[in-house]
């Protein structure tokens, strides 16, 4: 069996709301992220299914691909206030990759149990065939969690 998504969860000490807000900020995705390629972003809170925002991303922060600097667009799939959002990211490859990161948020007695997921069950069959998944590892994902922790408690 191959594994095709990945799911770390965390239980953090702040409402949903919270934490959806930083979530679904561009510039929340850049203060949360452990990977290091986010290096910035341009473009408002998304509000909805199919809204957008632009990172500024390096790829030199992974050591694996000679990418350098280079822009995407972070497309909305998923959008539930203070329950699940998740995102597909656009770039200039061809043809588009398909892989969705997400986060769903449940209430619980102490604050809220945020799971990040990271999924490439759809991708494309041309990046399949490159054999090239999992971009990020369950670690990055759970150092995001970490830091998001930190970022909403401030």
């Amino acid at each position: 069996m191959t594994i095709e998504r990945l799911e770390v969860t965390r239980t953090i000490a702040a409402p949903p709301e919270a934490i959806f807000t930083l979530v679904s900020d561009p510039h929340g995705h850049v203060a949360i992220d452990s990977s290091g390629m986010l290096q910035g972003a341009t473009g408002a809170p998304v509000a909805k299914v199919g809204d957008t925002f632009v990172v500024h991303m390096d790829r030199e922060a992974l050591n694996d691909h000679p990418m350098g600097k280079y822009d995407v667009t972070v497309s909305i799939t998923t959008y539930e206030p203070n329950r699940e959002i998740a995102w597909t990211i656009l770039g200039q490859l061809r043809p588009q990759i398909g892989h969705i990161y997400g986060y769903t948020l449940s209430p619980v007695e102490n604050g809220t149990l945020v799971t990040s997921y990271y999924d490439w069950s759809e991708i494309d069959d041309a990046w399949r065939q490159a054999d090239i998944f999992p971009i990020i590892a369950e670690s990055t994902l759970r150092a995001t969690l970490g830091i998001l922790d930190r970022t909403v408690s401030r």
